[in-house]
């Protein structure tokens, strides 16, 4: 869609309270998003449509970012129709990697109660997000669209399965399940957490393993983010399965972007160059994980 046809999109919403001024935000990899300003204020307008490859809906999506708000985590969805979410603006700070990790006890803390609450104001069918099924589904999609690589699949697959193995049983929550730092606010007062393309019952260990993975936390930083989020130390069993599953969000992340090569074309995004980040960010941590595990961990 042109920049154009785009801004009389947006103009035509029924949602603003008399003229209004629209100011593209950058850094989204799949989605569209602008700050639109009208008399009541600032607003975030976000353009997205299914990506069933990628198991985004944007129904789900919608009540969750409702639920979220119900719970005190996200802000407030002002509309919605098929395509477009309008929710209010925060005027936040967006969280870097190196925020995350300096105020990492905080967003511990904060994953601990999304976990907790979110369960009491979503509604409808259940979605189930499993990392482990997500990387096999997405290599089997990556086969069916003939990407560059597909040499590669049946050793992610093989690594997906020890990882998988080696997994704590814990118990189930509502996971946010894309902890990009930039997926979380700080307004100065308290921590926000926005974008819930794939929020779903999961296993917490996912949430922990991206935020830390994600903000490229050591493995000491890492241990009191765990802390933060348990309330206390950490068992050799949970800190073996967050390294695993640091590998495991960081190997979903990468093949995520190889997906996005073949299907999505987001204006100023580098999937290629995506992948290639995560795939060496992935080895640094494979590289620590065998050195505390061993190379065949499972």
């Amino acid at each position: 869609m042109t920049q154009s046809r785009t801004e009389d999109r947006i103009a035509g919403l029924p949602c603003w309270n008399g003229a209004i001024e629209i100011e593209p935000l950058k850094g989204g990899l799949s989605n569209e998003s602008f700050l639109v300003r009208d008399a009541s204020g600032r607003h975030v307008v976000r353009f997205g449509t299914d990506y069933p490859f990628h198991h985004v809906y944007r129904e789900r999506e919608v009540m969750t970012a409702r639920a979220a708000y119900e719970a005190g985590f996200a802000p407030k969805v002002e509309y919605a129709q098929p395509g477009v979410m309008v929710s209010a603006f925060l005027g936040a700070k967006t969280f870097s990697a190196a925020d995350v990790t300096a105020e990492r006890q905080c967003v511990a803390r904060l994953l601990r109660r999304f976990h907790e609450e979110m369960p009491r104001h979503v509604s409808g069918a259940g979605f189930m997000f499993w990392p482990f099924h997500v990387i096999r589904d997405y290599a089997r999609t990556l086969r069916a669209g003939g990407s560059r690589m597909i040499p590669e699949l049946a050793r992610y697959l093989v690594l997906a399965d020890d990882l998988e193995t080696v997994q704590a049983p814990l118990p189930i929550v509502f996971g946010h399940n894309d902890l990009l730092p930039s997926n979380i606010l700080d307004d100065g007062e308290r921590l926000w957490l926005i974008d819930y393309e794939y929020a779903g019952f999961s296993t917490a260990m996912f949430d922990l393993a991206g935020a830390t993975s994600n903000a490229g936390m050591t493995p000491g930083q890492s241990d009191e983010f765990l802390q933060a989020y348990f309330g206390g130390e950490p068992s050799a069993e949970i800190r073996r399965s967050l390294a695993a599953m640091q590998c495991a969000s960081l190997l979903r992340e990468a093949m995520w972007s190889m997906v996005s090569e073949l299907y999505l074309d987001a204006p100023g995004a580098d999937y290629v160059g995506y992948t290639a980040d995560n795939l060496m960010r992935l080895r640094e941590a494979l590289d620590h994980y065998h050195s505390v595990y061993g190379k065949h961990a499972s």
